[in-house]
């Protein structure tokens, strides 16, 4: 099958899963419901897993626009063949937080390229390739059992710069990163919440909630009990 033949009948299938009601529903979340079908991510899980890793694939759902079909392209889009271009090309289309979300957690982590465009991103101006940067951290964070911790506080500069930014979709990601990074063990969770209490001394309603936020988390009684189990 020809992948143009493979895109028509992903669209398809995508269609067949997507609910106007679900469309609404997530409007009410924040996410963008334009050129949105209204599919799950488990249905779209499912999907990706029958498909398999399919890079030419990935690239020509990305272009069909769809938000649930960029979600799909970032599940079966091939690690290895990611260049940085397409990383450009693809962060600049983002318009809605979770397609930024699955894209990091199911693509762009994997990539060897993913510590030097949160750097990159963490300094541009555009929403969405903001959020990139500090949503990718905040999965390298969780799913990178391997890093050491000083991968981490060299990154935390990069949260306190960005802590200020008033946006919601940025400093939801600043905090998820902070978060994250708090929650790997007993030392980064004192590194941490130091930036954190750093962070609630600027004049700065978004670095205070950011700050607020991670501190409440951060210092629970459910967080302390399991990095000290």
């Amino acid at each position: 099958m020809t992948t143009s033949s493979k895109v028509k009948t992903v669209l398809a299938e995508l269609r067949s899963l997507g609910s106007p009601g679900n469309v609404e529903g997530m409007g009410r979340f924040g996410m963008q419901t334009e050129q949105r079908l209204g599919v799950s991510v488990p249905d779209m899980r499912k999907l990706a897993r029958q498909l398999g890793r399919d890079h030419h694939l990935a690239l020509a759902l990305w272009k069909s626009g769809i938000q649930e079909a960029r979600i799909v392209a970032g599940m079966v889009a091939e690690p290895e063949r990611l260049t940085e271009s397409q990383m450009e090309s693809w962060v600049l289309d983002l318009d809605s937080w979770d397609v930024c979300d699955q894209l990091c957690m199911n693509l762009l982590e994997k990539s060897p390229l993913a510590l030097k465009k949160i750097h990159d991103w963490s300094k541009r101006d555009e929403e969405f390739v903001k959020r990139a940067a500090y949503a990718l951290l905040a999965c390298l964070a969780r799913h990178d059992k391997a890093a050491d911790d000083q991968q981490f506080i060299d990154l935390l500069p990069l949260i306190e710069r960005g802590a200020t930014d008033e946006r919601n979709f940025v400093k939801k990601a600043v905090n998820w990163a902070l978060r994250v990074i708090g929650k790997r063990n007993r030392n980064l969770n004192r590194e941490a919440l130091a930036v954190a209490r750093r962070i609630a001394k600027l004049d700065s309603k978004a670095a205070r909630w950011i700050a607020s936020d991670a501190i409440r988390e951060l210092e629970s009684e459910k967080i302390r009990a399991r990095l000290t189990g």
